[in-house]
């Protein structure tokens, strides 16, 4: 028996040799071909456990690697003939009102075998959908899927509603299949290269649909209810759920991802507390950070509150699986994590914070992802403030920065319209889900589901450098940058509305405090409030 009549005995077909999948695809490849992990390692002379690796993230090499691509190919193949078939002889399809718009019957064909030459199909992340699914711009059918999100690609047949009224989807077209019809293979064999990119709408601009939005929205009348309208006593029992809510939200925006998640991985030991009480080695670089000497005169300096700061950060760059070390490589932007590093001399202390935080002792550190790209961007030749940091060891995995993208969205239109509508129980209910989050994803006893503290590092430091990043935005606006803390406070001097929205948004800042500071001589920032 050759190398390969294991695997034809599967497939009783022969597809080309092609690249392999996204992992996910490789599972959902072999469940609706309905083999099992055992038959497949088998076939592949390999561990159940091995396959079930390389369904969550990590790929084979050699010639094992061929055998698998080979198998996934196979499957792609066979199951889209089947499709084909089976759609041939479907009876004609049901009247419009019968044929649901559910994700439930969605699949994703190659781009080969697009209906609409005049769309390019070979973008990144672009997929065709079989049945239309909500766009998620103006609530309409799309046919389209881009990194995730149904949406019209071009803005002729993307109409949005107007606000809080539902979009009236038209009938689908006759030659729609019904729900009932087999689902295509999600998967193309060509594998998207690094350099395409999508020409569709800009990516934050997607928008999720209101199901996550309902599930807190049901919460809060849901506890509003069975404590009679007191507001307080529902506050007080929506805070103490507020992490395993979290939870299920996290939950729901993550079905049909592209990306599978590990939420308990092998965690190196510079992530784990040296003592019971103690700290890890990782270093979030936190500004704590205060002008020492004002510009002469007298001055009113306004405290600046940066607004949903952590909700702001769950967009950063996220290992999606286990950490994997490497030495002596330069910087990956395709991946994530943590990063041994000789830090760059900061030679402007006197009007802008260390990017890494007051540190008093020199030498190598372990610094986040965000630290990193940020001490990478300013040494770049844009801003040239600093060296380039050098870079001793990681570890790091593939990485997305859309990975809770749907999640901080769902979290973010709940808050806005809280806000809107003066409802102070939603909002403080939305503030502890995502604070409560970020903070419990480490070594907590609070949260199970997710064991992730170098998420937990990376978020915190993403907040940070956002911070950071006000503060170089207000001193390059001619701003007098005096005091930056934490995620949120930012105390300028000067017309600080010039450079900032003002108002309650993440986007925007609300003032916080004003004080007077600084004499004709110049005095210590601190020394005027």
């Amino acid at each position: 028996m050759s190398d390969f009549d294991a695997i034809d005995s599967l497939l009783d077909a022969v597809g080309p040799e092609a690249e392999l999948p996204p992992c996910q695809v490789r599972r959902e490849l072999r469940e609706r071909a309905r083999l099992s992990k055992a038959q497949v390692a088998r076939a592949l002379g390999v561990s159940p456990s091995t396959l079930s690796g390389w369904e969550s993230g990590r790929d084979p090499a050699g010639e094992i690697r061929t055998k698998y691509a080979y198998l996934l190919d196979g499957l792609n193949t066979k199951l889209a003939t089947e499709t084909e078939t089976e759609t041939e002889t479907t009876a004609a399809p049901a009247p419009a009102a019968e044929q649901p718009l559910t994700s439930d019957a969605a699949a994703t064909v190659t781009p080969s075998s697009s209906p609409d030459p005049g769309q390019d199909e070979d973008r990144d992340d672009v997929e065709l959908l079989v049945v239309p699914e909500p766009c998620v711009l103006c609530g309409r059918p799309a046919r389209r899927r881009v990194a995730g999100f149904a949406q019209h690609l071009s803005p002729a047949d993307c109409q949005p509603t107007a606000t809080g009224a539902p979009a009236a989807a038209p009938a689908p077209p006759a030659e729609q299949p019904t729900a009932q019809t087999p689902k295509a293979p999600l998967c193309t064999a060509r594998p998207v290269r690094a350099t395409e990119r999508s020409k569709g709408p800009a990516r934050h601009a997607f928008q999720e649909p209101s199901g996550p939005v309902d599930l807190i929205r049901e919460a809060v009348q849901g506890v509003l209810a069975e404590h009679r309208g007191d507001v307080d006593a529902a506050t007080a029992a929506l805070l103490k759920r507020a992490i395993p809510d979290a939870m299920r939200l996290l939950d729901e925006t993550r079905k049909g991802a592209r990306y599978d998640v590990i939420a308990h991985p092998w965690i190196p030991d510079i992530l784990k507390k040296q003592t019971a009480r103690g700290a890890d080695q990782i270093w979030e670089a936190r500004p704590k950070w205060t002008r020492h000497e004002l510009p002469p005169g007298r001055h009113e300096v306004t405290a600046l509150d940066i607004n949903g700061a952590y909700l702001s950060a769950l967009k950063t760059h996220l290992p999606l699986g286990q950490l994997e070390h490497s030495t002596g490589l330069a910087h990956d932007r395709r991946r994530s994590g943590v990063h041994l590093i000789t830090p760059p001399e900061w030679e402007h202390e006197a009007v802008l914070p260390n990017p890494i935080g007051q540190r008093d002792e020199p030498g190598p550190l372990w610094v986040t992802e965000p630290t990193l790209r940020l001490l990478l961007r300013l040494s770049g030749p844009k801003h040239q403030l600093c060296a380039p940091p050098q870079i001793h060891e990681s570890y790091t995995s593939g990485a997305t920065e859309n990975l809770l993208e749907k999640f901080r969205i769902a979290l973010k239109d709940a808050r806005d319209t809280a806000i809107e509508q003066g409802d102070t129980v939603t909002l403080e209910y939305v503030k502890a889900m995502y604070s409560k989050f970020v903070s419990t994803m480490g070594e907590s006893n609070y949260n199970r589901e997710l064991y992730r503290p170098d998420w937990m590092h990376l978020i915190r430091s993403q907040a940070f450098a956002n911070l950071w990043l006000k503060a170089l935005k207000a001193h390059d606006e001619g701003l007098a940058v005096v005091r930056a803390m934490g995620t949120d406070e930012l105390h300028v001097i000067g017309d600080w509305r010039r450079v900032f929205a003002e108002g309650r948004g993440v986007t925007e800042v609300k003032v916080k405090d004003t004080y007077a500071a600084g004499t004709d001589a110049g005095e210590h920032a601190g020394e005027g409030e």
